[in-house]
């Protein structure tokens, strides 16, 4: 593959095309940054037209995240795509995404028809087929209307708490239920560990310990994205803002997938004109947008939306206890299709609760789960219309109505001054004891017991003070008559936003790029309380860091030597606490999913700002401390300058399996600053060194009424095809945390327009 080659994959962006299914002409616009500016006239057509812009740009990416869905991408990517299949295969992403589609109101299924009538259409367009299908030796599937479903299900596919639970399931047998309880993503609000009481307590907890090499199976081959990630946002009213308008900004906080997992773009006909962040593969604007009257975005509220269950089954494996009675096990067998090597059959094993994910039901027992995103019809599609011409900040919440797929800090700003925020999240009632660890399943003692209504969700329009800010932390206290959180992240983001918005007249794009640590702080002053240190090299760490101001920036040593100090110092913590041995030997090479030291490096600030030593084998932290800071100071990542540590590696899928060609398909990466703490949240997996893995997709400002203000960058480019001229040419800007012009009017877009397409009925 030569850079020639990858030029002649490129599709057609100007001129006319004719395409198959519109019933009137649709003009295509891309900007100076080849975002595509889509103008049609109407809903359908532009819905269309969506479908077939998408493909142009991302249609490798697209199919790849639906074979990802559908547990079929082994067929491309190999033996180490196998095990995610599997999981997909069992949680039975197929027949819920067909569920949900036939569920859908008429005005959603004809939206999904449209989108991919367009997708369809490209592909019968005449356009080279992306470069990565010649790699491959690949056809493109042609698309199904139920296929969005799955794409969308699969990027937030068992986001949130069903890892915090299996994580303190893998622990308990060796902490206990009491220092079982403190492994907790957030630092705030403990809860009781509620352990069902009586004979049966003790059964379920030597199941627990029996399924611990299990749970501990499944959390070392998760997906890389199940314990990172997060986002910023937040809105000021026009009484705090410094324009006299609304200000609506924020990040979402992701992997760094290759492609980006958004795409920006605009949409416009009779019915809306829509600018902002879509997702390959999906119609409409389900996260990040304006309409003109209102915008809108998310971050993820880390409701808990998915249970765990521990089943017993009888000797032959064919029946599982529930309330006393035997139930049938049904069971099916599927085969997943493996580049490169034999297919792998698998048996999908289900109970009352739902699929089992980890264990053997031969021996007894195994965990099943029972998740919102399939448990249940889900008819979230139903809103992404809806949402397109939503007229202010109430008729926004009301669209997103039965919203289910993942949990939700929606919010929002409209041009009658208003702000707000929605929980939008489907949320089943059922015991608090549900959040901390898998539970029993043959008592039925923990079951679903309806929903909690769309108007008790957590929500404000026009706070007192006139802001808002999320930032994944806590949305309500514990305690409440409905159980909705038992983890979160740590507070830290949002009080620095907080703190940031409190100063006059403070840029978006500086609270956007701010790299201060609070966690950096709070070591520092564990390390001011330590007496000089013997060691020259060891102390010499130390008087850096107390000089340092915290701040995570590209260019700071210091930063380096923070990062070496707190890993060593969490690797004291998973030594001392016997964790480190839960999950085996992590592998170092590929970022893992969720393992000790990964859990642990969010558990530390906690433990050391109570002086908890609980967890340390009889040290203290004074005694972990000096040992740390002696292993970092010979860490040779302590004498780097941060950014260089940081740097992040952008690795297209294909990358590894075709090494020949990485050069071409991953682009560069500039050095950058911040961490999972800072604002500038470009946060790392610590089991796989200093290295960037997950940050902003994207990052946005909504200047509300005054729309050509607003602005926004990616953190590659508006193409994913690896020849495009626009693959990376945002990556400096985001880098740097700027951001460029959100175009909306569309005088300014023909007049600015780098490309101009005219699509044509056929």
């Amino acid at each position: 593959m030569t850079p020639e080659t990858l030029r002649a994959a490129l599709p057609p962006l100007t001129g006319a095309l004719r395409v198959a299914g519109l019933s009137d002409a649709v003009e295509v616009f891309r900007d100076p940054e080849g975002i595509p500016h889509v103008r049609a006239r109407g809903q359908h057509d532009a819905f269309l037209a969506q479908g077939f812009v998408h493909a142009q740009d991302r249609l490798f990416q697209m199919e790849l995240n639906l074979r990802r869905a559908l547990g079929r991408s082994a067929e491309w990517l190999g033996a180490p795509a196998v095990e995610m299949d599997a999981l997909c295969r069992r949680l039975g992403m197929e027949a819920a995404c067909r569920r949900d589609f036939a569920a859908l109101g008429a005005e959603a299924r004809g939206m999904l028809e449209a989108y991919v009538a367009g997708v369809n259409a490209f592909l019968d367009s005449g356009a080279p087929p992306a470069a990565e299908y010649a790699l491959l030796g690949a056809t493109p599937l042609r698309w199904e209307a139920w296929h969005p479903i799955a794409v969308m299900r699969r990027l937030g596919l068992l986001m949130g708490s069903v890892w915090f639970k299996l994580w303190r399931a893998a622990a308990l047998p060796l902490l206990g239920a009491d220092r079982a309880a403190k492994l907790r993503y957030e630092d705030g609000g403990i809860d009781l560990l509620c352990i069902p009481p009586g004979v049966e307590a003790a059964r379920w907890t030597a199941t627990l310990a029996d399924l611990a090499p299990a749970v501990a199976a499944l959390l070392d081959r998760a997906a890389p994205d199940a314990s990172g990630g997060g986002s910023n946002n937040w809105a000021l009213s026009a009484a705090r803002s410094a324009t006299g308008r609304p200000l609506l900004a924020g990040d979402p906080h992701r992997v760094f997938e290759i492609p980006n997992m958004y795409v920006q773009g605009h949409l416009a006909c009779d019915a809306f004109d829509v600018v902002g962040l879509t997702v390959p593969g999906v119609p409409g604007f389900p996260h990040f947008a304006h309409n003109g009257r209102v915008a809108w975005c998310v971050t993820h509220a880390f409701v808990d939306i998915h249970d765990l269950f521990v089943e017993r089954f009888d000797a032959g494996a064919a029946h599982h206890l529930y309330r006393e009675s035997w139930l049938p096990v049904p069971r099916r067998r599927e085969s997943i299709a493996v580049r490169g090597a034999p297919a792998r059959e698998i048996e999908v094993i289900e109970t009352a609760h739902g699929p089992i994910i980890a264990g053997d039901p031969a021996t007894g027992s195994a965990l099943a789960l029972r998740s919102v995103q399939f448990a249940e019809t889900d008819r979230s599609f139903d809103c992404l219309p809806r949402m397109l011409r939503a007229q202010d900040v109430p008729s926004l919440f009301e669209a997103t109505r039965g919203w289910g797929l993942i949990d939700h800090n929606l919010v929002a700003a409209d041009t009658a001054g208003r702000i707000g925020h929605l929980v939008r999240a489907m949320v089943p009632r059922r015991p608090r004891a549900n959040g901390w660890l898998p539970v029993p399943g043959w008592t039925g003692e923990h079951e679903w017991q309806g929903w909690i209504p769309f108007e008790a969700m957590p929500r404000q329009i026009d706070p007192p003070g006139g802001v808002i800010v999320t930032a994944n932390n806590r949305v309500v206290a514990d305690g409440g008559a409905d159980y909705l959180c038992t983890d979160c992240h740590p507070p830290t983001r949002a009080r620095r936003i907080g703190a940031l918005l409190a100063q006059p007249d403070v840029a978006p794009e500086t609270i956007h790029g701010d790299t201060l640590s609070a966690n950096a702080l709070l070591l520092r002053e564990h390390l001011a309380a330590l007496p000089p240190i013997g060691s020259s090299a060891a102390e010499a760490l130390r008087e850096r860091l107390l000089a340092w101001d915290g701040r995570m920036a590209a260019d700071s040593v210091a930063a380096s030597g923070y990062f070496a100090l707190r890993l060593a110092l969490t690797r004291i913590l998973a030594e001392r606490s016997g964790l480190a041995a839960l999950a085996g030997e992590p592998p170092l090479a590929v970022p893992p999913g969720v393992v000790p030291l990964n859990q642990l490096w969010w558990t530390l600030p906690a433990l050391l700002r109570t002086d908890d030593t609980s967890l340390l084998g009889g040290w203290s932290w004074a005694q972990a401390l000096r040992t740390a800071l002696a292993t970092a100071a010979a860490d040779l990542v302590a004498a780097q300058p941060w950014g260089e540590a940081h740097r992040p590696r952008f690795a297209h899928p294909l990358g590894a399996l075709f090494p020949e060609a990485a050069p071409l398909l991953d682009p560069p990466a500039r050095g950058i600053g911040g961490d999972g703490d800072t604002v500038f949240a470009n946060g790392l997996l610590p089991s796989g060194g200093p290295r960037a893995t997950y940050g902003a997709l994207a990052r946005y400002v909504f200047d509300v009424g005054a729309w050509e203000n607003s602005r926004w960058t990616v953190f590659h480019g508006a193409s994913g095809h690896p020849g495009s001229r626009h693959y990376a040419d945002q990556h400096a800007t985001w880098a740097e945390a700027r951001l460029t012009p959100m175009r909306y009017g569309w005088d300014g877009i023909a007049a600015s327009a780098s490309a101009r397409q005219s699509l044509a009925p056929r």
